[in-house]
C-alpha cells in the first residue's frame, strides 16, 4: 500500500498505529525515503516512548482518525446507499459539512 501512495503523492512521514508495528514495513517506508512513525505494539515487550518531534506529527494522526471515525459512525459515512461516484461523494461531504458545523459551533 506505501508503494502506491509514494507513486500518487509526495510524502516525508509514514504515520501508522501498532497493527503496522513491523521490521518489513519499517524497512519498506525508509526505501521509498520515508520517516517511518509507527507506534510500538505493546505485546512485544518493552515499549521504547517516541522521539518528541514524532509524537508530535502522530498526535496530528489520531485527531484525523477521530473525524473519520465520527463521519463513519454520527454522519452516515458507513452505509453509504447511493451508487456513482459523485452521489459517494456528495454524501460524504454533507457528512464533513455537518462535522464542521458541529466544530464551528462548538467555538461560539
Amino acid at each position: 500500500m506505501g508503494k502506491i501512495t509514494a507513486e500518487r503523492v509526495t510524502s516525508w512521514y509514514d504515520l501508522m498505529d501498532s497493527a503496522y508495528d513491523a521490521k518489513d514495513i519499517r524497512e519498506v517506508c525508509r526505501e521509498l525515503g520515508h520517516v517511518p512513525i509507527i507506534d510500538m505494539n505493546r505485546r512485544r515487550g518493552k515499549v521504547v516512548a517516541m522521539e518528541s518531534d514524532r509524537a508530535r506529527r502522530y498526535r496530528n494522526r489520531t485527531s484525523a482518525e477521530r473525524v473519520n471515525s465520527r463521519l463513519k459512525d454520527n454522519c452516515g459515512g458507513r452505509m453509504v446507499r447511493v451508487r456513482g461516484k459523485p452521489k459517494v461523494h456528495t454524501h460524504l461531504m454533507f457528512g464533513v459539512l455537518v462535522i464542521f458545523a458541529e466544530a464551528l459551533l462548538g467555538l461560539l
